[in-house]
């Protein structure tokens, strides 16, 4: 990513599906936004499905 862009910063109220763990999702978004801060508040069972908050950027301080 160039140096010039900006990365995102904020919290993403993401609707995990069963299957995936909660750090699986974090590893997704870390992906698709390209933000190098990433984290989870609370952990899901992998087979459970419901709210993950995801924190990104400078939201993760």
């Amino acid at each position: 990513m160039p140096v010039d862009e900006e990365t995102p910063d904020g919290l993403l109220l993401l609707d995990k599906p069963s299957g995936p763990t909660s750090h699986d999702m974090v590893e997704e978004v870390r992906r698709l936004s390209r933000a190098r801060k990433v984290g989870h508040a609370g952990t899901l069972d992998p087979m459970a499905s419901g709210l993950l908050i995801i924190l990104v950027g400078k939201a993760t301080k």
